[in-house]
């Protein structure tokens, strides 16, 4: 299985439906951290459930719309990125994350994100990478700045939760704006560990 290093012990890798159980136990530590901010977190409440998430998105990556990417920290599944949305005909994608307590105050999310943005720019040519996030959600905003994004502006009361209609704001980085980041030293690499699944090749 692919992985890349993200330091302090920590690696990103593909999330797939066969860890639906792996994924589930992580949500449940997650749940009440994550739950305001991911709508799927609040639908994943069992096995069929949290398979069924891992699958949608397992069927995005198959249409090269869309890709899942949980990160591990000292084995354990902390959270994760991925492509919520991917046009590579467009030039436009736009990036999620999620992150239970036991992985914040590391910078694993920028680290991750960051090898997402850069994929998507200098592998898969896409101009504009977007980020969404409500106002209130600092640690996400935080995240978008680290990122060099610029707020395009505020959607208001475009998400509803729990009966409630919040704003959310579209952060976004042209590819002219990521040129002058330096690539990453570590490529993606073909790891294998014990319990893995079916090895695979290629570019995530």
């Amino acid at each position: 299985m692919f992985a890349i290093m993200l330091d302090d012990g920590a690696e990103l890798r593909p999330l797939e439906p066969w860890q639906a159980e792996e994924f589930l136990a992580h949500l449940e530590r997650a749940r009440a951290a994550v739950d305001p901010w991911v709508p799927w977190a609040t639908r994943s409440t069992d096995l069929d459930s949290a398979r069924a998430t891992l699958q949608r998105y397992a069927d995005l990556a198959a249409r090269d719309a869309g890709r899942l990417y949980g990160i591990w920290l000292d084995g354990t599944l902390v959270g994760g990125t991925m492509f919520v949305a991917f046009d590579a005909t467009a030039g436009t994608c736009e990036i999620g994350c999620w992150l239970e307590p036991a992985g914040q105050g590391r910078g694993l999310i920028t680290r991750a994100a960051g090898r997402l943005v850069d994929w998507a720019v200098r592998v898969r040519g896409i101009h504009r990478v977007e980020w969404l996030t409500r106002p209130d959600n600092t640690a996400s905003r935080g995240v978008a700045r680290r990122l060099g994004m610029r707020l395009d502006g505020v959607l208001r009361e475009e998400f509803a939760y729990r009966g409630v209609r919040h704003d959310t704001e579209v952060w976004s980085l042209l590819a002219p704006e990521w040129a002058g980041v330096p690539a990453p030293t570590t490529p993606w690499a073909a790891t294998r560990s014990p319990g893995d699944g079916p090895q695979r090749t290629g570019q995530p």
